[in-house]
């Protein structure tokens, strides 16, 4: 009868632990995750925000220095290009930390359903003894 209790005991607790690091772990993810994509959103808007303020500024250079258009046009196209390139990398870079992410957590998952599958096989085991 000791024992059974005894080792009743020790699975409960093996269980409680285990469940207590699932949990943290999950925990750990969704913070990450939601950090990740905190950063990314203020990077973008920050982005944003200078494309903004730059077109401003070579229009304004634009109009007030040259009056001839060769001259405005070249820089509103080279200004523009250095924004559309800026934004593919930008975009570039979220979709790989995404993915990144997105592998992360099907290999957390595919380890949680691991040990849960092993607990089990271990609860099995100790209420069969």
């Amino acid at each position: 009868m000791m024992t059974m209790t005894t080792t009743r005991r020790r699975t409960t607790t093996i269980t409680m632990t285990m469940m207590m690091m699932t949990l943290m772990m999950m925990i750990t993810t969704m913070t990450t995750i939601t950090m990740l994509l905190v950063i990314m959103t203020i990077m973008l808007l920050l982005l944003l925000m200078t494309m903004l303020l730059l077109m401003m500024r070579w229009r304004r250079r634009s109009r007030t220095r040259t009056r001839t258009r060769t001259r405005a046009t070249t820089t509103t196209t080279t200004t523009t290009m250095m924004m559309m390139m800026m934004m593919m990398m930008t975009m570039m870079m979220t979709m790989m930390m995404t993915m990144m992410m997105m592998m992360m957590m099907m290999m957390m998952m595919i380890m949680m359903m691991m040990m849960m599958m092993m607990m089990m096989m271990m609860m099995m085991m100790m209420m069969m003894i």
